[in-house]
């Protein structure tokens, strides 16, 4: 391998800029080897639109992917949420460091927490996820929420809290802690209320499945933990044939139940109705090393009890 710098191909967003930089220094202190950002627009980048009008997933990331099929940058640093579940001709998930915190949290008005919202609140969130698990919550709690679509950076999004012309917005804590803003959050939200999005607070870096030495360097920097955990919440996304806009939260973790050092991993995942109105919520456990299976079983449990009927509601 040349001594040139290694190109990591990222978004230009502030968060991707960071993410990306924290995998530079990492691999650079890792390998031995100076990296450099290189910038890639890509279709969700560009678009304003409310990513449910988006005819495919993988808007945030094609682009990216294209870069490294032509060699024009030798590896790139995604949200693993962000990924679409079908493997990639060509290139490989090199490591899965370790996760931030998964958990979804609110940032509102007055330091409100989510049960201190008002009735009639007006909560900005675009992801159906995060709908219809805020409507779910709502009607249990007897108020009135209005969740309401937007797009943009989390500067964008906060600001619109801080203006007044909304009362609150749901992030991921992850993308806050990445950036610095963790200390703005009024609330997180337990993942028994609203489940995160599969693979969300885990970053994915890729590259050529061709270039076996690069693929090494890079694989000092995966955590096996954060990388069966993900694996088993995405093949429940997969299995479901879900999308990644779909009412579908899953999170896994990795619980070490023995001193013998035996790890099992539980995996819980929902699927909710649009409008808030039913949920399918079931969780499967097993060993690590059979993420996948958890997974698939897990979906396969959702399946059998509707959850295709819940994935195709409408509000």
């Amino acid at each position: 391998m040349s001594a040139r710098p290694l190109r990591l191909g990222t978004r230009g967003s502030k968060l991707a800029m960071a993410q990306s930089g924290m995998i530079a220094d990492a691999l650079a202190e890792a390998a031995g080897r100076s990296v450099e950002l290189v910038e890639i627009t890509t279709a969700g980048d560009i678009s304003s639109a409310p990513l449910t009008q988006f005819g495919s997933v993988g808007v945030f990331v094609s682009a990216l992917r294209e870069a490294l099929l032509a060699d024009e940058i030798d590896l790139a640093v995604h949200s693993y949420k962000d990924l679409p579940t079908a493997p990639a001709p060509g290139l490989v998930i090199a490591a899965v460091p370790p996760r931030e915190d998964p958990r979804d949290v609110l940032i509102a008005r007055d330091g409100l927490t989510l049960g201190q919202l008002p009735d009639g609140a007006r909560v900005g969130t675009g992801a159906p996820r995060r709908v219809a698990q805020l409507r779910r919550w709502a009607l249990g709690a007897g108020v009135a929420i209005e969740c309401v679509p937007i797009r943009g950076n989390v500067d964008t999004r906060l600001r619109k809290v801080t203006d007044g012309e909304l009362d609150a917005v749901v992030l991921a804590h992850a993308g806050l802690a990445r950036l610095g803003r963790d200390g703005e959050i009024t609330d997180a939200l337990d993942p028994g209320v609203v489940l995160p999005a599969p693979a969300q607070g885990a970053l994915a870096v890729e590259c050529r499945s061709a270039d076996a030495e690069l693929t090494a360097l890079i694989g000092a920097l995966d955590h096996p933990h954060t990388r069966a955990a993900v694996l088993a919440e995405r093949t429940l996304l997969a299995t479901l044939e879900a999308g990644c806009s779909a009412p579908v939260g899953a999170l896994a973790d990795v619980r070490t139940l023995r001193t013998d050092g035996y790890h099992e991993l539980h995996l819980s995942g929902a699927v909710i109705a649009l409008d808030g109105s039913a949920a399918l919520r079931h969780s499967a456990s097993g060993p690590l090393d059979d993420a996948e299976e958890i997974g698939r079983r897990l979906a396969v449990t959702l399946l059998d009890a509707g959850a295709t009927t819940l994935m195709g509601s409408t509000a």
